[in-house]
């Protein structure tokens, strides 16, 4: 758990060093991308394969550690639709922060989605059985008595 949690400090430094600083690269960039899959169709179309890999292979890894550092910091978060709406939640805080206060970065509704699909890998991948291994299932109150033997034996009564 210690771990985890100094796991999830470090990517969160790693994640607003990235995210937080002015990029050169993205400079060019003006208007704010609301439109889903226009950034991924111009990276697979416009640019060359290394730089399309770069950033689109990139926004999967940013978001890789939300699917495995959730279910374990996090046990109600446990689960594939929940680790997307978290996740989502969060990485489109850090988009519009990133647009409103940082010079040269964009909202760009893609990097949402990218960094979205690579928690749930993580979540698949590594997630799921880490969280089960730190917090097992608990057994509810009304499947543990379904499970203990009755007695039948009748019980004397004192009269």
């Amino acid at each position: 758990m210690v771990t985890a949690f100094a796991g999830t400090v470090l990517f969160g430094v790693v994640l607003a060093r990235l995210t937080l600083e002015p990029s050169a690269a993205s400079a060019a960039l003006v208007h704010a991308n609301v439109r889903p899959g226009r950034s991924i169709s111009a990276y697979l179309e416009g640019t060359s394969t290394i730089a399309a890999v770069h950033q689109l292979g990139g926004n999967l890894l940013l978001g890789l550690p939300f699917g495995v550092l959730l279910p374990v910091l996090l046990p109600p978060a446990r689960g594939l639709l929940r680790v997307g709406a978290v996740t989502a939640c969060l990485m489109t805080l850090v988009e519009l922060v990133q647009g409103a206060l940082v010079t040269g970065r964009v909202f760009d509704v893609d990097d949402v989605i990218l960094n979205t699909a690579g928690a749930l890998l993580g979540y698949l991948l590594l997630g799921r059985r880490l969280g089960r291994a730190v917090h097992p299932r608990r057994r509810h109150w009304w499947t543990r008595r379904a499970a203990e033997p009755r007695d039948t034996r009748s019980v004397p009564r004192d009269s």
